[in-house]
């Protein structure tokens, strides 16, 4: 022990002072920070700094100083990778990989446990647009969705915040998606990490495996869209709309038990 003090300049009395300090309620606070700090940065593959790590956590509701963040980056050996030319990476493609399919065989109890999204095209007036939904996989209840002309990260960031809004889920939450780059971008795998959300994905060359999200699209385009043609986005709105309404409040599923979405909900709480 007398090596050990003698190479970091401690006297033995520091040390053992040290050893023998609580836990204050500050300490437990840069904890639970930096596990978020270091979500958002593994997240934006390395190449997020403390303001855009800063920002981040604004964006999710945790206001913290720049320098708090600075700090704890510092300390734990976090930095920001240096922009660069973009050429072929091989390690680009394994990082989108990276995400397991954590919906797989998972059991789940009750609602905000496990979400699911994807996105369908619609078309108005010779024109594609884009749904995108948001799934609460227990009760089959849609919880968010957006509506866009762009099929893109902020199409399915809307749909997202839009679920966060409707339901402020509990910790532990987990999204489940296909591998699409509108779920994979930077911007929507940092949202998730500042907000404490584990992202999951399928398997590669497995779409069966967000098979929730296809029923709902194949049910919503045949009672619905297949065989109306819609001249405006307006329209098509007015339709998505209502349909989920009625999707959510009235539309009986066999695997509830023959309920709807909402009802079941109401029982299971």
């Amino acid at each position: 022990m007398s090596d050990l003090c003698r190479r970091y300049g401690v006297t033995r009395g520091g040390y053992y002072a040290w050893k023998q300090r609580e836990v204050t309620c500050h300490d437990e606070q840069d904890r639970w920070l930096y596990s978020r700090i270091q979500a958002i940065h593994a997240a934006s593959a390395g190449t997020y700094g403390s303001p855009r790590i800063q920002g981040a956590l604004a964006e999710a509701g945790h206001h913290v100083g720049g320098k708090r963040v600075a700090r704890l980056m510092r300390e734990n050996g976090l930095k920001a990778r240096a922009a660069k030319l973009y050429h072929p990476n091989p390690g680009t493609h394994a990082f989108f990989l990276s995400v397991p399919n954590r919906a797989r065989r998972r059991r789940v109890t009750k609602p905000d446990q496990l979400w699911v999204g994807d996105i369908t095209y619609l078309r108005v007036a010779g024109q594609w647009r884009y749904l995108a939904a948001v799934m609460d996989r227990c009760s089959r209840r849609i919880v968010g969705w957006s509506l866009s002309s762009n099929k893109d990260a902020q199409l399915t960031l809307c749909a997202f915040n839009h679920a966060m809004r409707n339901r402020n889920p509990p910790a532990g939450l987990i999204f489940h998606s296909d591998r699409g780059i509108e779920y994979a971008a930077f911007a929507f795998k940092t949202r998730l990490a500042a907000l404490g959300v584990r992202q999951s994905m399928n398997r590669r060359g497995r779409p069966t495996d967000n098979a929730h999200m296809e029923s709902f699209f194949h049910s919503m385009k045949s009672d619905v869209i297949h065989g109306h043609a819609f001249t405006t986005e307006e329209d098509l709105f007015r339709v998505v709309r209502r349909y989920i309404v009625f999707y959510n409040r009235t539309r009986l599923h066999s695997s509830l038990n023959y309920r709807s979405p909402i009802d079941y909900e109401r029982a299971a709480a």
